[in-house]
């Protein structure tokens, strides 16, 4: 197929541009999603019959600080390809990045900040929790799907939006939390320096996730008609035991200090989704489980960082 994407060069991107160009098409967009004719032009040139949308800022915490940048690039720009994407004649799909900070606020979170733990089963949400975006970057996101339905309602376009979860593996950027934790102790044998403990989050590994970006967009009569996917795995953990389990992995025997970090507006205090609805109507489900994950994880940065 002929595949159009943007964010190309991001960290799911670049995986999955080399993942997909032996068997398709692959065109990365050049122009900036917020010059809407550029984009048009772009993308009527090459007429993909799929559009992959990763092009996006996504550092959750940055979007308190910088919340025009974020609503821009994420919201308008995302419009602006929408809206190009309506003229194409043959699309099979417009695939969406989205994301489960969409769920943002729960009840639950509220009970998790104040005793800093929750006993019991610990619930996971689907396509059919309510969405209460808690931050700027959430927000544009929540308002990309919601004119990506507009879109397929009144204009017949065809999409998808994959709501991802927090994804490790990373083998360059190390801001996000797994990476974060791995490296700050290889760095340091003494003292490691986190954010908040108690927040839970469930984790999947790039691998896992590029396999369901190929299952949507290889199977796009499956999942066109305007469907919104979480993808799991349903496995949380509280922060304070990931960077435990990850100090116990690499035998790291230095002090965790935790809350050194300026405390984020609206923190979210328990994200967790499954992958019930992708797997019935695909049969995809994630293949690796936390603990190899992150040996995985731990052995490149260990190399890396020699």
């Amino acid at each position: 197929m002929k595949i159009f994407m943007t964010g190309a060069t991001g960290f799911i991107g670049s995986h999955f541009t080399e993942s997909l160009k032996k068997d398709h098409e692959i065109y990365s967009m050049q122009s900036d999603l917020l010059n809407h004719q550029s984009v048009r032009d772009e993308l009527v040139a090459f007429d993909p019959e799929v559009i992959v949308h990763f092009g996006a800022r996504t550092e959750v915490e940055r979007s308190f600080y910088e919340q025009i940048t974020f609503s821009e690039i994420n919201y308008v720009g995302t419009v602006n390809l929408i809206e190009a994407a309506t003229k194409l004649k043959r699309l099979k799909n417009f695939v969406f990045a989205s994301t489960m900070e969409v769920y943002g606020w729960q009840p639950i979170s509220d009970i998790i900040k104040k005793k800093g733990y929750i006993t019991g089963k610990i619930p996971s949400f689907d396509e059919n929790t309510t969405p209460n975006p808690n931050a700027p970057y959430a927000v544009a996101k929540y308002g990309c799907e919601k004119y990506l339905e507009y879109a397929h309602r009144c204009l017949d376009l065809p999409f998808t939006a994959i709501r991802q979860t927090n994804t490790y593996g990373r083998k360059e950027n190390d801001f996000f939390v797994v990476e974060q934790i791995i490296t700050q102790m290889l760095r340091n044998p003494d003292v490691a320096r986190l954010g908040y403990g108690e927040p839970y989050r469930n984790f999947l590994y790039i691998d896992d996730l590029l396999d369901v970006w190929r299952t949507v967009i290889e199977n796009p009569d499956k999942v066109n008609d305007g469907r919104i996917f979480t993808v799991g795995p349903d496995n949380p953990i509280q922060i304070r035991e990931l960077a435990n389990t990850i100090a116990r992995k690499m035998e790291w025997h230095g002090d965790i200090q935790w809350n050194t970090k300026p405390e984020r507006p609206g923190e979210i205090y328990l994200l967790n989704s499954n992958h019930n609805l992708i797997t019935e109507l695909t049969g995809w489900t994630p293949k690796t489980d936390l603990s190899s994950g992150l040996d995985r994880t731990i052995e490149h940065w260990r190399q890396k960082l020699a």
